[in-house]
């Protein structure tokens, strides 16, 4: 009998029945969409951000207290402390070292140009290939880094090419100023050496860079007598944004309780990878340079929020289209519901009728809709992100009770409608 009074209504109001399950699609495919990129969108910001710049500086110990104490810029070496070249693949032996997604030396020097005035010039890595004893294969370097810059004539220095030792790329300004063009060859003169160099390739920074010269580090250390050294290292990791938790790691971990320690350390905070930074790399200090790290923070917090809000919204907006719609059908129904009461049927039965046939419809709705949810996903991955969202598993059960939530609430004033029927009103015409 049951089956059967389901089966009517489902066939009788079809049209109804298939707005309903057409609202409750829509509302599981936001609330599906949205939370799987929600909980997917934390690595994909964080490698869009990566492109602007790193996030950790590495710097000697002794480097980096003179340059807190006397507040002197990173180009400027109070001392003769650096880091050791050979030390930087240790970068990638750290619990965290799939977060570390690119890094890259420098090695500051004023060198005299062939007019007789001087440039600041740098040592990097530009696409520098590292085979780790981990097997891992990577080319790291301020190509990456660095990619916003807008390579005006020529090309990136390629260290792969033969020449590539005695090339250097020279900023917009200093080369306008210079009259130099792609090709050219200039006498650069060290604190301990010169070198005829070609001018590969022109960048427009848009910041102090555009009056410098960037080029390999071999060639700067050659300059300087400063074999096998470098003053920083620039690192771009992929971080979770900081809790209380991390704040209180950060000012002193010895602090924490060894429970607090193992969940800090084992999570991939920007002073959790700073601190272990600073165990595999002797005489070193890394810190996070904090405009980078708060903006990733906020950017995700902000982006995590609107898709809330959005899943919100969209649930909010299909529970009232429910209630329309099932408020609807109960007032068709009314000399039907009317003449079940007369015949003895009591309150309970008659609702809990009413809702099995709307919690099918919602089940069928929300099926639809998770689907559409799964594609509406990955449209906006591949759209915004270039890339696909990973879905996962446990927004089924949550959309599931969203939904039984969303579509409970749009039925109660219709429940309220069905206790408040009176069968005399509705057989006699009163109603």
């Amino acid at each position: 009998m049951l089956f059967k009074m389901i089966r009517g209504v489902l066939f009788h109001q079809r049209s109804k029945m298939l707005l309903i399950a057409f609202t409750i699609a829509l509302g599981a495919s936001l609330a599906t969409g949205m939370l799987n990129v929600m909980w997917d969108v934390g690595d994909k910001v964080n490698q869009e951000l990566k492109t602007y710049g790193a996030n950790i500086v590495v710097k000697p110990k002794d480097s980096s207290l003179l340059s807190d104490i006397y507040d002197v810029g990173d180009g400027e070496q109070l001392n003769a402390s650096y880091l050791n070249e050979e030390d930087l693949p240790k970068l990638k032996t750290i619990f965290w070292a799939f977060n570390i997604v690119d890094f890259t030396p420098f090695l500051e020097t004023s060198v005299t140009l062939p007019d007789g005035s001087s440039a600041q010039m740098t040592g990097t890595w530009f696409n520098h290939h590292l085979s780790l004893p981990t097997g891992e294969e990577l080319d790291a370097g301020v190509a990456g880094m660095r990619s916003w810059w807008d390579i005006t004539e020529g090309a990136w220095l390629d260290e792969t090419s033969a020449d590539a030792a005695a090339g250097i790329m020279v900023g917009t300004a200093l080369a306008a100023e210079k009259g130099w063009k792609t090709g050219d060859k200039v006498m650069l003169t060290g604190t301990d050496a010169e070198q005829e160099v070609t001018v590969t390739g022109i960048y427009d920074a848009g910041g102090d860079e555009d009056m410098q010269i960037f080029a390999p580090l071999d060639l700067v250390q050659a300059l300087t007598d400063r074999e096998g050294k470098v003053a920083s290292i620039e690192v771009s990791a992929l971080t979770t944004p900081d809790n209380e938790l991390a704040k209180r790691a950060a000012r002193n971990p010895g602090a924490l309780s060894s429970r607090d320690y193992e969940t800090w350390y084992c999570t991939a905070y920007v002073s959790a990878i700073c601190y272990q930074i600073q165990e595999a790399i002797p005489n070193a200090v890394a810190s996070a340079v904090r405009q980078v790290a708060d903006s990733e923070g906020a950017i995700l917090d902000k982006t995590q929020l609107l898709m809330i809000l959005i899943t919100a919204l969209s649930l909010i907006g299909a529970a009232l289209g429910i209630s329309n719609l099932v408020t609807a059908s109960v007032m068709e129904r009314a000399k039907e519901i009317g003449l079940l009461k007369a015949i003895g049927a009591r309150d309970h039965s008659i609702t809990g009728v009413i809702m099995i046939e709307i919690l099918v419809t919602a089940l069928l709705g929300g099926i639809v809709g998770y689907f559409m949810g799964f594609g509406f996903a990955q449209l906006i991955g591949r759209s915004v992100f270039g890339s696909a969202i990973e879905m996962k598993a446990k927004v089924i059960p949550i959309v599931a009770v969203l939904i039984g939530l969303v579509t409970l609430a749009g039925s109660l004033p219709a429940i309220r409608m069905v206790l408040r029927l009176r069968p005399a009103e509705v057989l006699h015409g009163g109603q």
